[in-house]
C-alpha cells in the first residue's frame, strides 16, 4: 500500500519557513528561489487540504494548525537526521548496539570497563543512552537496558548484575583527628532528591542519631552527591559501588557502618533470551555478566577504609 506521505522538498521548504517566518530566508537556506519555496508550499497545502500559512503582503504568518504540523515535521526531520548519521557512523565489517541505563552508573562503572569489552570485541560499537526511568523496551530502539529491578520490566528478559547498597562517605578534611560516628550528626549531610528519607532510614538501621535527618542540600543524581563530597560541601550517602576508586586512593573515607536495608538491583534487561539475542548483544551481555560477576568477587574480599 501507497504511503500518502508529502514530498521530502515540500516538508524541507515548509520546515524552513516556519522557522523563520519567511520564504525568502528559508529560500536562502536551502538554496532555492523564494517562489520554488512558495510553490512547495502551495503544493503541500494543497495535498493537506490545509491552509498552513496566512499571506500577508510579502509577509506570511503560521496558522494554528500550522504551528501544530511545524512542529510534528520537525521532530520527524530531526529523526530522520540522526537515524542517517547514526546509519552513516556504522562499521562496514562490525555491528554496533544501543544500550540504555542510569547516568551515574553509566559514568561510575560501566564507561570505565568498556575498554575490556572492545578489546574482545573491536568491531561492536556500543551506542549508550541515559533513561533514569523504567520504558517499554520493545520498539524503543534500544538493545537492551540496564536499569534497576522494577515492575515495568515484567515480561522481559532481567538478568541481575549487582546489588546497590548505600554508604556514608566525605573528605578527609571534613572530619576533625579522632572524630567517631557520633559526629555524624554534626556534620552537614547531602541529600539524593529521589531518595530523600534515606538518611532518616539510615539512622534507623544502624542506631546512629541524627536530629534532623532531613537537613543539607538535595542534589537530583547519585554523581553529583559525590562530587559535592569530594568537594568537602558534606556527607553522601551513596552506592558503595561508585566511590570504589576514591576510597581506594583515599580521596574519600567512609568510617560510618554500610547500609544493608537501603539497597536496590541492577539488571540486565532484554526483549528476549539471550541465547536468541543477535551475536552482538549476546556479546555484550555475556562479557556484563561476566564482568559484574568479577566485581562482586574482589567486593566481597576488600575491606572497607574507616578511620582509626
Amino acid at each position: 500500500m501507497r504511503r500518502k506521505i508529502p514530498s521530502n522538498t515540500a516538508l524541507m521548504a515548509f520546515e524552513a519557513s516556519a522557522r523563520h517566518g519567511s520564504f525568502a530566508r528559508a529560500a536562502d537556506e536551502l538554496a532555492l528561489t523564494e517562489g520554488a519555496i512558495s510553490r512547495q508550499i502551495g503544493r503541500l497545502e494543497a495535498f493537506l487540504g490545509v491552509t498552513l500559512f496566512e499571506r500577508v503582503g510579502n509577509r506570511v504568518r503560521l496558522l494554528p494548525s500550522g504551528e501544530r504540523y511545524a512542529a510534528q515535521v520537525r521532530e520527524s526531520l530531526d529523526r530522520l537526521e540522526r537515524d542517517s548519521q547514526y546509519l552513516m557512523g556504522q562499521p562496514s565489517d562490525g555491528a554496533s548496539i544501543d544500550i540504555a541505563t542510569i547516568p551515574t552508573f553509566a559514568t561510575r562503572w560501566l564507561i570505565p570497563r568498556l575498554g575490556r569489552f572492545q578489546e574482545r570485541h573491536p568491531n561492536i560499537i556500543v551506542h549508550l543512552a541515559e533513561r533514569m526511568e523504567p520504558f517499554v523496551l520493545a520498539g524503543s530502539g534500544f538493545d537492551a537496558a540496564i536499569h534497576y529491578e522494577h515492575p515495568a520490566w515484567t515480561g522481559m528478559r532481567t538478568h541481575r548484575l549487582l546489588h546497590e547498597t548505600l554508604m556514608p562517605v566525605c573528605h578527609p578534611a571534613l572530619l576533625d583527628k579522632g572524630a567517631d560516628v557520633v559526629s555524624l550528626d554534626h556534620l552537614p549531610r547531602l541529600h539524593r532528591r529521589q531518595n530523600s528519607d534515606a538518611w532518616q532510614r539510615y539512622a534507623q538501621e544502624t542506631g546512629i542519631t541524627l536530629t534532623n535527618p532531613a537537613i543539607g542540600p538535595y542534589y537530583d543524581l547519585h554523581i553529583m552527591l559525590i562530587e559535592a563530597a569530594l568537594a568537602g560541601l558534606g556527607v553522601a550517602l551513596v552506592p558503595r559501588l561508585y566511590v570504589e576508586t576514591e576510597l581506594a586512593e583515599g580521596r574519600l573515607i567512609a568510617p560510618w557502618p554500610e547500609s544493608q536495608a537501603i539497597s536496590k538491583t541492577f539488571s540486565l534487561i532484554l526483549p528476549e533470551p539471550i541465547r536468541l539475542s543477535d551475536a552482538p548483544i549476546q556479546a555484550f551481555a555475556d562479557w556484563l555478566l561476566s564482568e559484574t560477576h568479577r566485581f562482586d568477587s574482589f567486593a566481597r574480599h576488600d575491606t572497607r577504609r574507616s578511620i582509626t
